[in-house]
């Protein structure tokens, strides 16, 4: 599993996966957010090149499901895009807006869930997620 967390949301939801340790590895283009995430306790985090498509290369190791928590529409559609490219499992986005939804389907999403910005954290059971 991936998940790339850009929003409170995201938060949550990697330390849902932590709480009941199911294995999955981040995804960022940040560093300050990867130091962010080794303080959550992330053990597996990619930090990718967002910009390059060239550099867009597979991790070393399967890649199950995704979960992209939505920050930036534009920087969502880079990682749908290369995401896509490394698995053919589902590929949630998970996003407050109620635009864009017809962009990530025609980039690969599988399914795209509205989460209200205000909601505080993003509980994996009630959407069937793992």
């Amino acid at each position: 599993m991936v998940v790339a967390a850009f929003t409170k949301a995201g938060g949550q939801f990697i330390k849902q996966l932590l709480a009941r340790d199911v294995p999955f590895a981040a995804v960022t283009n940040s560093t300050v957010e990867r130091k962010w995430l080794m303080k959550l306790g992330v053990e597996s985090i990619l930090l990718v090149n967002t910009i390059e498509p060239n550099d867009w290369q597979a991790p070393g190791f399967p890649v199950g499901k995704a979960f992209l928590f939505e920050s930036s529409l534009s920087l969502c559609c880079r990682y749908v895009t290369m995401i896509r490219r490394w698995t053919d499992q589902p590929l949630h986005v998970i996003t407050g807006r109620t635009n864009g939804r017809l962009i990530y389907r025609s980039l690969g999403a599988d399914r795209i869930l509205h989460a209200p910005t205000g909601r505080k954290g993003f509980p994996l059971d009630e959407h069937n997620l793992i």
